[in-house]
């Protein structure tokens, strides 16, 4: 659960150090509403600050309504990116969140705000003498960093030393340190290895595990669902039907959207994603794969199985042929010649290689489900290709100048040519299969309890309890923003 014990002196060192630098914290409805809340004095400083500038101010950038603008942008409608068919080769509906337009190009940050607040405004987490550490397949550490930086927080960033080299060149602009662990983003246990001898060896250091920190999963839920409901609304017909979000799993935290959603469309699915190349969810398995920022071989601890109806294995073929048809010159070019829009070609850059994965995942939906043009399936690009420009170079230089004739078999066999293999539509006991193996990850290595653990599958009021907890998190966020005098 999400504590919210004071400790009140620790609080108080939390309310100098945001006084010192006038921070101001945004509340969970401020992030789901901005243009309703957000201060008119916070407004002004946007107005002449950079998206990705280490500025308190950009707090009030952790929303999906921000102008795509690169600086001074405001606010307006949830950003996104719709699909057409002859991109998809289906009749439904397919459109996506876009996270390029959150501070560091990525939602993480929502996620990661979601967790480290929390702790700050009720004095758990004493930015004076503690350090943040950020155990992360990716982008949550990018975001961790970030916003601790912005809130005068020392951080230990943890990811995998196989990531892409503009992750960590950036990292190095706002991290205090860097921890590269071995393997690439199926190493999730070597992290959690990293974490133990941090906290085992470095008693500064707090702990904020997205895998496990219930802020990601309500962060999740209060605000990408709120903003996928705003979509919704204005998106659907009245002859339309929603018919699910998909989402790959990495730390589930987005699954959380899927809850919130399924209250107000009873009837829609829950789809979670994973790499084929290492098939935890599909096949219990294990493996190396190249859909940066999904850590597998684990089920979260904030995954809530029950909510869940499908589950997907994608080939990580089918993600690198994706972004590097969308994005080469020649497959630009190709994808006009189909009469697609030049406004939408240029804005495929949008789509990294897990929104890639999300993709693949809305069309094995609407294929397994043979759904219509009055469907329509939501899911989200978690970040742009402003992260990958490295695996473009390593393609060009295994496979080749990519050509016209290269596209044309990208776009046939990866995008149109895409099955209903690979994925699975579950039933009660596939879904308590998988909530099981939270128990060897969880309760056997990281101290969780199994009462707990059952809790969350048997336990009714477990997860609505989580939900329910913005609004109290929103009254501490107020009260320590009238603790440092900077609150309007």
């Amino acid at each position: 659960m999400i504590d919210l014990t004071v400790n009140k002196e620790k609080l108080k060192n939390a309310v100098e150090m945001a006084k010192k630098r006038n921070v101001l914290i945004p509340t969970f409805k401020q992030m789901r509403d901005p243009e309703k809340y957000t201060p008119v004095s916070i407004r002004k400083k946007l107005k002449k600050t950079g998206l990705w500038d280490v500025d308190p101010a950009n707090l009030f950038r952790i929303t999906w309504k921000n102008e795509p603008k690169k600086t001074g942008g405001l606010y307006g409608d949830v950003n996104t990116l719709e699909f057409p068919s002859e991109f998809t080769g289906v009749k439904a509906r397919i459109i996506a969140l876009c996270g390029k337009w959150f501070p560091t190009g990525a939602h993480k940050v929502g996620a990661s705000f979601g967790c480290l607040v929390p702790r700050l405004v009720t004095g758990q987490f004493d930015p004076t003498c503690q350090k943040a550490v950020w155990p992360s397949t990716g982008n949550y550490c990018r975001g961790g960093a970030y916003n601790a930086q912005l809130l005068g927080c020392e951080s230990i960033a943890i990811l995998p030393e196989g990531m892409s080299k503009e992750r960590f060149e950036w990292l190095r602009t706002v991290a205090g340190e860097i921890i590269a662990t071995p393997g690439t983003e199926s190493n999730v246990k070597e992290i959690y290895d990293e974490v133990a001898r941090i906290r085992a060896s470095r008693p500064e250091a707090v702990i904020f595990n997205q895998f496990d920190e219930m802020g990601n999963h309500l962060w999740h839920y209060y605000v990408t669902g709120s903003a996928m409901e705003e979509v919704l609304k204005k998106s659907m017909g009245p002859k339309d039907r929603y018919a699910g979000v998909v989402v790959t799993s990495g730390s589930a935290g987005t699954t959380a959207c899927g809850d919130y959603l399924k209250e107000i469309y009873p009837q829609s699915k829950v789809g979670v994603g994973e790499a084929l190349q290492c098939p935890t969810l599909y096949l219990n398995g294990f493996g190396e794969h190249r859909i940066e920022g999904i850590g597998d071989k684990h089920i979260p601890w904030v995954h809530n199985v029950k909510n869940t109806d499908l589950v997907f294995a994608i080939d990580d073929n089918n993600c690198m042929a994706m972004i590097r048809l969308c994005n080469e010159p020649e497959g630009q070019e190709y994808l006009r010649g189909l009469g697609l829009s030049d406004k939408f070609i240029s804005q495929l850059p949008l789509m990294g290689i897990s929104g890639a994965a999300n993709v693949a995942m809305a069309i094995k939906m609407a294929k397994y489900y043979e759904l219509t043009e009055n469907d329509v399936i939501l899911t989200v690009l978690t970040d742009s290709m402003e992260m990958y420009a490295s695996r473009l170079e390593e393609m060009r230089a295994e496979l080749g100048a990519y050509s016209p004739l290269r596209a044309a078999v990208d776009h046939q066999r990866y995008v149109l040519g895409m099955g209903i293999d690979g994925m699975a539509e579950l039933s009660y006991y596939d879904r308590k299969r998988i909530h099981n193996l939270k128990y060897y990850t969880w309760v056997e290595q990281q101290g969780k309890t199994s009462e707990e653990l059952n809790a969350q599958w048997y336990d009714p009021d477990y997860w609505k309890s989580i939900h329910r907890m913005a609004d109290l998190i929103d009254e501490k966020i107020d009260e320590f923003n009238r603790m440092t005098g900077l609150g309007e």
